[in-house]
């Protein structure tokens, strides 16, 4: 088999984006431009280790389960300054986060918002706090 025989795997939501979504917003909202019409860039998922600073075991397991949530392996975040009352130095870690992008993130949000959000007992949505005007 050749390069061009094997189809190249497209997800399931992305496929639905390009062909559904984007011409219901433009209808919708009038766009008179196709580069006008919102569209995924990446999905940043962050988790803070406030306990890494007392045990580094805390840590490892944060890192675990979000090498489980996202599919690749999480950056650590660490401290940009000290701060005494937190016990916390500067370049300590204290987080990690996972950037997904293109076919990965279209999986993860597929399967966030059909699979994981459903099976939130009395979930009512997300805040609307969450986001800002520009769809962060």
């Amino acid at each position: 088999m050749s390069k061009t025989d094997t189809a190249k795997y497209e997800p399931r939501l992305k496929a639905q984006y390009r062909e559904h979504i984007r011409a219901t917003m433009k209808e919708k909202f009038k766009y008179t431009n196709d580069m006008q019409i919102p569209a995924l860039d990446k999905i940043v998922i962050n988790m803070g280790v406030g306990e890494a600073v007392a045990d580094s075991k805390k840590m490892a397991s944060a890192l675990a389960a979000l090498t489980a949530i996202a599919g690749q392996k999480p950056v650590t975040t660490k401290a940009r300054k000290s701060i005494a009352g937190f016990k916390l130095r500067d370049g300590m870690s204290i987080g990690a986060k996972v950037t997904l992008r293109r076919e990965r993130m279209y999986e993860f949000l597929d399967r966030l918002v059909t699979i994981a959000l459903p099976r939130v007992r009395d979930f009512r949505g997300l805040n609307g706090k969450s986001f800002d005007g520009n769809g962060n």
